[in-house]
């Protein structure tokens, strides 16, 4: 559920929010790709959560000037900048944790695409490094921001689920840049967690057919109540971007997923969560159940390639 940026939200940490920011984060996005082109059209557009920062540039291999006004600047400039204290990474998933960890070093601020690395104890020890530094390190699940997952979320609760599926279609993927299939088809994990819990993993199958670009991971999981859910990603030319789902409970059953809306600003209500945690606005318990459901499915993840290697 979504929380307005403006809501005081009680607490000793937190603090009625005043009309006007005392001060902005000066931010700097790394990568300009999709994700990272949203992010900088987000900061440049006047928004609630927009008002508090203070994009300063943008780091990219390639070069590129700039990019509608906004200044490329150089790594070591932004790591250095007493201007900068905030990065976002929009890089390839291979890349995050290095950036990470050097921002953090820095004294900044990250907010990070998912998966923000691709093993579950990098994780665990940037987590520490950012408590060490006392910085935001913000994982994004805009998928959770999805009207689709908000509409599964009222379907599931309060119901004894039977059992489930969750099959992911798309085009073809570099797993060298975006991880193993469990790393980069993580979202789809995280609405399963999301849903039912945590999960134990049962067996996991990889079907790979690299010349033709091709690969089927078929994972069986597990809820707390024994409950099975089958999660299926499968990825190869010509395949359509697409979720199809299955969920039976006691009551009934729900197959597939209705047509609930467009998904908007899902990257700038991001961005909101962001600034509510630069600002202080989130309790620690909120804080920890959310650093316990990342770690959870990045091990669930890390498990389910482990399984798949010992198997060929």
């Amino acid at each position: 559920m979504q929380r307005s940026l403006s809501l005081p939200l009680g607490g000793q940490r937190r603090r009625p929010q005043a009309e006007k920011p005392e001060r902005k984060f000066g931010v700097v996005v790394v990568g300009v790709g999709r994700a990272g082109s949203v992010r900088i059209r987000d900061l440049r557009n006047p928004h609630a959560s927009s008002a508090f920062l203070n994009l300063i540039g943008f780091v990219s291999r390639r070069e590129l000037g700039n990019i509608d006004e906004v200044q490329q600047i150089s790594l070591e400039d932004a790591l250095s900048s007493q201007e900068v204290e905030v990065a976002y990474i929009c890089s390839e998933s291979s890349s995050h944790a290095d950036y990470i960890r050097q921002f953090l070093n820095a004294g900044k601020h990250v907010l990070v695409e998912y998966p923000m690395t691709l093993s579950w104890a990098e994780a665990q020890d940037l987590w520490t490094l950012a408590e060490q530094k006392g910085k935001v390190l913000h994982e994004e699940h805009v998928e959770l921001l999805m009207e689709e997952f908000a509409f599964l979320k009222k379907e599931v609760v309060g119901k004894d689920l039977l059992k489930g599926s969750l099959l992911f279609t798309a085009g073809p993927l570099e797993e060298e840049r975006f991880g193993f299939p469990a790393f980069s088809g993580i979202s789809r994990l995280t609405w399963l967690v999301s849903l039912f819990g945590e999960l134990s993993l049962v067996s996991a199958t990889l079907e790979e057919r690299k010349e033709d670009q091709y690969m089927k991971m078929t994972v069986c999981l597990e809820t707390e109540n024994k409950r099975p859910l089958t999660w299926i990603e499968e990825k190869g030319p010509g395949l359509k971007r697409n979720r199809h789902l299955s969920f039976h409970f006691k009551s009934g059953s729900l197959e597939n997923m209705p047509n609930v809306g467009v998904n908007k600003n899902i990257f700038l209500k991001d961005q909101n969560i962001f600034v509510q945690k630069l600002l202080g606005q989130f309790s620690e318990k909120e804080l920890a159940a959310e650093k316990k459901r990342i770690l959870h499915c990045l091990w669930l993840a890390e498990e389910i390639q482990k399984y798949c290697y010992s198997k060929k």
